[in-house]
């Protein structure tokens, strides 16, 4: 008799193996590679002889094309990281840390469509009946029509959902607890999680249901599970936030209906999770204007301009090699600033420790943060506080030069809105609101906004051009 044939799968990136290894070759991980059965799987089964295929139909490029039918929330900011809702017969993987509220946000979206006279189902893998009621009352989410079932079994909850009318929004909490007969695997390995969200994904395609998947971050941030998972849905979501601040962002780094750039902003309370419509109030909240060293960054989140805080403190050091600590900003392109700023500016820092903080909690992805940063610094070194009304952004490369960056007057605007009388941007700036009443400094390169800001301070440190 012949033995069986069997395969070993990396659990972090799904890499096959042809036999043990404590190192995978693909991720680079140790003791991730398991043994499994090949023949596991949707569509497959011990001894099952593949059917012959059949011709599909062919059509071409040009005819009617409908708009994806959505299904609206009516939570703004939920819509809003979406694309305007959930797509009928789509499949959305919503991601995040343990305890960041990704239940807390589908229980009240539930809820919501329910009161619009949808079906809901929701399905616990991880929760018992109970657990996910006491949620819903302290949500008051109890009244509505959800329909409720904790179950891990993947051809169990296909059997559930498929009785009756089609469901509007099936949400499963969370891919990581299925399993399925066809694959001989444990609960949350790579088989099981990718057999799983694989036989989900076809039922909303079949069926046009809306499927919503959760699913864990591992310490590195990324979702738990094989990234081919990802590239199976339609749309990835993800839910971040500090466990220390009380905001929570939804931010979509995937999404085939729609924009991937957008954010939605919830405060969590008591009560669940309350939307932010202006996030810019939030994070300018605690803002004290008389200090040196910080500067108020004027942002792009998708179509949504973001007004928040940059710190720094510039102090001197007793050691050797001085530190440099980031909070919620890249620390490489902060070591590019200083280095800037010491080549072209005379701005020495080699003597000091550099401390830089996004305030909030926020992070900062984009390059225009880059004038505000500089900004920060140098204010904080002359010890000279910045004009109050005033807000910064440009690119800045690495010959000194501020460069433009997009949006400039979505930007400007909401500074406008929010009382901010001035602007500090890059000369070339082309994209200028009209009937705008700020006062705008253009800044040719880095050696001006130094000598702007520090003026007669003469505490640049040694070798200092702007003095």
């Amino acid at each position: 008799m012949a033995k069986p044939k069997t395969q070993f799968v990396c659990q972090n990136c799904g890499t096959v193996h042809n036999r043990w290894a404590g190192k995978c070759d693909g991720c680079g991980e140790w003791n991730t590679i398991v043994e499994e059965d090949p023949m596991g799987g949707i569509g497959s089964g011990p001894g099952k002889v593949p059917k012959k295929g059949r011709a599909v139909a062919l059509t071409t490029l040009s005819g009617e094309t409908e708009h994806a039918p959505r299904v609206h929330t009516g939570i703004s900011e939920l819509d809003r990281a979406t694309g305007g809702g959930f797509v009928r017969g789509s499949a959305v993987l919503i991601g995040g840390d343990p305890g960041i509220g990704k239940s807390t946000l589908l229980m009240q979206a539930a809820a919501a469509l329910a009161r619009q006279g949808h079906k809901i189902i929701y399905v616990s893998g991880e929760e018992a009946v109970a657990q996910v009621r006491l949620r819903a009352q302290r949500l008051d989410a109890a009244d509505t029509d959800v329909l409720l079932a904790a179950e891990t079994n993947v051809e169990d909850i296909l059997a559930t959902i498929a009785e009756g009318k089609r469901p509007d929004l099936v949400i499963i909490d969370s891919i990581q607890t299925l399993w399925s007969d066809t694959a001989d695997a444990a609960p949350g390995t790579v088989t099981q999680v990718r057999t799983g969200v694989q036989a989900m994904i076809r039922f909303a395609k079949q069926t046009g249901a809306a499927m919503v998947l959760v699913g864990h971050v591992t310490k590195e941030g990324q979702i738990a599970g094989p990234r081919v998972v990802e590239h199976m849905v339609d749309a990835v979501l993800y839910f971040e936030g500090d466990r220390g601040h009380h905001y929570r962002i939804l931010r979509t780094v995937k999404n085939r209906f729609g924009p991937t750039d957008e954010i939605g902003v919830f405060e969590m309370s008591d009560k669940g999770l309350r939307e932010v419509t202006n996030p810019s109030e939030l994070f300018l909240g605690e803002r004290n204007s008389k200090s040196p060293g910080a500067a108020v960054f004027a942002g792009m989140e998708g179509t949504r301009p973001v007004l928040v805080e940059v710190q720094a403190l510039v102090a001197p050091t007793s050691l050797g090699t001085p530190r440099r600590a980031v909070v919620g900003w890249d620390s490489s392109r902060l070591s590019m600033i200083l280095a800037v700023l010491e080549a072209h500016c005379g701005v020495r820092l080699g003597q000091h420790d550099v401390y830089l903080n996004v305030a909030g909690g926020y992070r900062i992805s984009e390059p225009a943060a880059d004038l505000a940063v500089a900004s920060a610094l140098v204010s904080s070194l002359a010890n000279v506080p910045l004009p109050a009304d005033f807000v910064y952004f440009g690119e800045i490369s690495l010959s000194g030069a501020v460069r433009p960056v997009s949006q400039t007057a979505q930007r400007l605007k909401e500074a406008e809105k929010l009382g901010f009388a001035g602007a500090m941007l890059p000369a070339s700036s082309a994209e200028m609101p009209k009937g705008g009443n700020g006062r705008w400094t253009k800044i040719e390169d880095l050696p001006d906004l130094v000598s702007r800001i520090a003026g007669s301070s003469k505490k640049l440190g040694k070798g200092s051009e702007d003095d």
